[in-house]
């Protein structure tokens, strides 16, 4: 299908269709029930994306607003870079990262850290966000020599072990609490939207600065603080106007070591190349991951020199390394995601059809009667979902609610929040404005739909 990329949605079957109906009872005849949700409307099983389009096993197409978990940056299946990939395919398939480097493992390196908020600044490879984070959390320790961490309330930073324990999501943590670490405080995000006075930026900082010159509950020695620019899996959580210039105040007053975890915002997602430029943050240790290796696995963690260099030089056998680090294929896939995101002005685009998506989203929703706000930053953006008087809990299932419902009209998005309320829009960047327009007001009219029905308006 030569256009697929840039089409509306064609449902032939109503979604999930036959073929997705069995694979997904072969699936569930294989793989962990605690893995994949199945019920009888959900999943529909991918077969081919390319674009902002993505064609199920039963030939229907979507499109595609969730961009993959924001992995798809510069687009599905990008001829950039797949013909990269092919390339590197050819000559080189696997190398040994640590020990026998790859060549294209150095070229990658080079471009991001000239990429870089410092002059200076060294790397470490990964394969995911999470171990990102996990190296940056040794890297933190092994700088600082003081092990206590804050985090805070809404964070997701990943689920292997290290990163589980900041982040702070009871569902994830609760079966596993015996074996995360302890000395993570968490305190509470301040959002643009405000709250009680104990949540104001005022006081998180003044809480912060507790904890920086007091230790944790536990009694240890804060060495880190770390931070999403934008909260991506609570909901597209906005920190309030200078809360992060303050993070970062106090943390060099006390000789900490500030982390941003850019994992889901960074390389254009929020119309800036990382979140935290808008705010004026300059963090020592800096996470990125997902859209960076343009559909494969990859992640990295960068950090000033000086910080970085906590590391001991290595004897023959580094602390920190894995079979996969600076794969070829990777490697070679995030050079043509960097080109792309370059060469077809792919951040400034981000950040000016966010301002009409914003426009357009909340012009669209402001009569639905379930939305208490929609937010967002570029191509980050986050349609909050509840009943008018209602506590915040009562909109539990809203998100996926309306999810499934713009499923069936050919329209795929994310559902986060602490009760599923939050319905996201990733798009890849490189979506076309008829698919965007579409999409949204395709969504528009699906919250207006859940909002006319009378078991939701109920009191």
């Amino acid at each position: 299908m030569s256009d697929l990329g840039s089409l509306l949605p064609r449902l032939d079957v109503p979604p999930p269709g036959p073929r997705s109906r069995e694979l997904a009872r072969r699936l569930a005849a294989v793989e962990s029930r605690n893995v994949t949700f199945v019920a009888d409307d959900f999943p529909i099983f991918w077969a081919e994306a390319r674009g902002a389009n993505v064609r199920d096993a039963d030939g229907n197409i979507y499109i595609d607003l969730s961009g993959a978990f924001g992995v798809a940056g510069v687009g599905h299946a990008n001829d950039a870079v797949v013909a990269r990939i092919r390339e590197q395919a050819g000559r080189l398939l696997h190398g040994m990262g640590d020990v026998h480097p790859p060549s294209v493992k150095v070229e990658l390196l080079e471009r991001l850290c000239a990429l870089a908020p410092w002059p200076d600044a060294r790397a470490v490879l990964a394969c995911t966000g999470s171990e990102a984070v996990e190296i940056a959390l040794k890297t933190a320790m092994l700088a600082t020599g003081r092990p206590g961490l804050i985090a805070f309330e809404g964070a997701y930073h990943g689920l292997t072990l290290g990163a589980l324990a900041t982040t702070a999501r009871r569902h994830f943590r609760a079966p596993f609490e015996p074996l995360l670490y302890q000395g993570v405080e968490f305190l509470p995000f301040p959002t643009q939207t405000g709250g009680d006075d104990a949540r104001s930026s005022g006081a998180v900082l003044a809480a912060v600065e507790d904890r920086l010159q007091r230790g944790t509950a536990d009694g240890r020695e804060v060495g880190a603080i770390l931070v999403e620019p934008i909260q991506g899996r609570a909901g597209i959580r906005i920190p309030a106007p200078g809360f992060l210039a303050g993070l970062h105040e106090r943390a060099r007053a006390y000789s900490a070591v500030l982390i941003a975890d850019e994992v889901f915002t960074g390389f254009g997602r929020t119309g800036t190349l990382f979140a935290a430029e808008a705010e004026g943050l300059v963090p020592d240790i800096l996470c990125a991951g997902k859209a960076l290796g343009g559909g494969l696995p990859l992640g990295v963690c960068l950090a000033r020199r000086e910080v970085m260099d906590a590391w001991p030089a290595s004897a023959g056998e580094g602390l920190h390394a894995s079979t996969f680090m600076g794969h070829p294929l990777a490697c070679a896939a995030a050079l043509a995601f960097l080109d792309e995101l370059e060469r077809r002005s792919l951040v400034d685009r981000a950040r000016q059809l966010g301002v009409s998506l914003l426009e357009r989203l909340r012009s669209g929703t402001e009569e639905a009667g379930v939305v208490r706000e929609v937010r967002g930053r570029g191509f980050f953006v986050g349609i909050e979902l509840g009943l008018p008087g209602r506590d915040p809990e009562s909109a539990r299932g809203l998100g996926t609610r309306v999810a499934l419902a713009a499923l069936r009209r050919g329209v795929i998005v994310l559902v986060d929040g602490d009760y599923e309320h939050v319905v996201e829009l990733v798009p890849p960047l490189v979506i076309t404005e008829e698919q965007l327009w579409h999409g949204a007001d395709a969504l528009c009219e699906v919250i207006h739909a859940v909002g006319r029905k009378p078991e939701e308006r109920a009191p």
